[in-house]
């Protein structure tokens, strides 16, 4: 789900709470915060040699002793009002990053109303080798783009 969708979905239902789904079928705790509206850039070069980069809206949730605290679709949209030109543009994929022993990113796949909330589904980031063309030979990287000349000897396990 892009910036400009996920605010929608805020605008149309801006009196409900909102809720947050994991992957695993649990929910963030309903008193969480959202202590940042943030846009992240990675810029990296992958085992093949390749630039690349990343952008997305990455929100930032926060769960504290405040159980009486719930956040409404409205006042998550009137932050994003407030963002301003942290975001570049909204065709950002957003995440939602929370800490369970572990901080974590979630992508946010869907919007829709499960018990009179806002809930927004969460789906997993996985890792994967970009340059798999190069590194394990027979396979296609997942956006094949044209290889720079100093790169990966196929076979030669690189990565």
């Amino acid at each position: 789900m892009n910036t400009s969708e996920f605010i929608a979905a805020l605008r149309t239902h801006a009196d409900k709470q909102i809720s947050l789904l994991l992957p695993d079928g649990g929910f963030v705790p309903a008193h969480f915060h959202i202590t940042e509206v943030g846009h992240v850039t990675k810029r990296f070069i992958d085992c093949g040699g390749t630039r690349r980069e990343l952008e997305t809206c990455l929100l930032q949730t926060w769960v504290h002793d405040d159980v009486d605290h719930r956040i409404t679709a409205g006042k998550l949209a009137a932050i994003f009002d407030k963002a301003g030109d942290v975001l570049p543009h909204h065709d950002l994929p957003v995440e939602i990053e929370y800490e369970d022993y572990v901080v974590a990113q979630f992508p946010v796949e869907s919007a829709e109303i499960i018990d009179g909330l806002l809930t927004f589904r969460l789906g997993l980031k996985h890792t994967d080798c970009l340059a798999r063309g190069i590194c394990l030979p027979g396979e296609c990287a997942p956006k094949p783009q044209a290889l720079p000349t100093t790169c990966c000897t196929p076979g030669s396990k690189c990565c």
